[in-house]
């Protein structure tokens, strides 16, 4: 695909009921539709947007999975010209392989690693569709609903975190918001687009772990309808700059996520 190296091309959420994140999700972002019925060996659905593209996946975590460690959660797929180069890479510092690189037919070779504070997320070189060598994914957008719109890593040690990020996958530290005793709240950028921050890890959250804003139409008919849905509100909807508004929940299964959108 032709999207600049090492972006988010793909956003999964894992969850041991997908019908029931379809009934919530469906509901909270107004425009999404997770498929069904699933398609393929490993029970999985596309989530799709009113404008014909995709938002990512919905994976189904079997109790298998579930008995090695999996959670729910929602994970960010980077792509990579090379998943194997840039397993060994991570592995060299510090990181490690969750899921070690493999071919799916029709998709392109994946892996799942951490980084070296725990924070898991998947390498993705993808398999283009015939006669679109050059075609992008636009799962992730700074201004547009339906989409992600920010990407936020909880890290223990943001000097570790910056770091990595900047050193494996090229992007830029630039500039911080300061948050009191909490700290710095550290902006990312991939090229000149900001794609999101690495801020300090809350006691709260259990481990080093990325949060993905989803982009909606009124944040307060999505706070409702998540709450409604079964989900609870853990932050916001708190104003943020240029007069939106986001907030951080928690879905019936246990996936934390974020959402972006305006008051209307």
């Amino acid at each position: 695909m032709a999207n600049p190296a090492c972006s988010f091309i793909w956003y999964e959420l894992m969850t041991p009921e997908p019908a029931g994140s379809k009934r919530f999700y469906d509901a909270v972002v107004a425009g999404w539709t997770i498929e069904a019925q699933p398609f393929g060996e490993m029970n999985y659905r596309l989530i799709s947007r009113s404008d014909g593209g995709n938002s990512g996946g919905v994976l189904r975590l079997t109790e298998e999975m579930q008995r090695h460690g999996a959670r729910p959660c929602w994970l960010g797929y980077l792509g990579v010209p090379d998943v194997d180069a840039a397993v060994a890479r991570v592995e060299e510092d510090g990181g490690r392989t969750l899921m070690p690189g493999r071919d799916i037919r029709g998709v392109g070779r994946i892996a799942m690693v951490t980084d070296p504070d725990g924070a898991p997320f998947y390498l993705m070189t993808p398999t283009p569709p015939a006669g679109r060598p050059d075609m992008e994914s636009d799962v992730f957008s700074v201004d547009r609903p339906q989409h992600v719109r920010w990407n936020e890593l909880q890290a223990s040690n943001q000097d570790r975190a910056v770091a990595f990020y900047t050193q494996h996958f090229g992007w830029r530290q630039e500039g911080a918001m300061e948050m009191g005793d909490f700290g710095s709240y550290r902006f990312l950028y991939q090229g000149e687009t900001m794609i999101g921050a690495i801020m300090p890890r809350t006691p709260q959250a259990s481990q080093a772990a990325w949060t993905f804003y989803i982009g909606v139409d009124d944040i307060d008919r999505a706070a409702d309808a998540a709450r409604a849905g079964g989900g609870t509100i853990l932050h916001g909807p708190n104003e943020i700059p240029g007069g939106e508004y986001s907030l951080t929940a928690v879905d019936p299964q246990g996936a934390v996520f974020g959402l972006i959108g305006p008051r209307q």
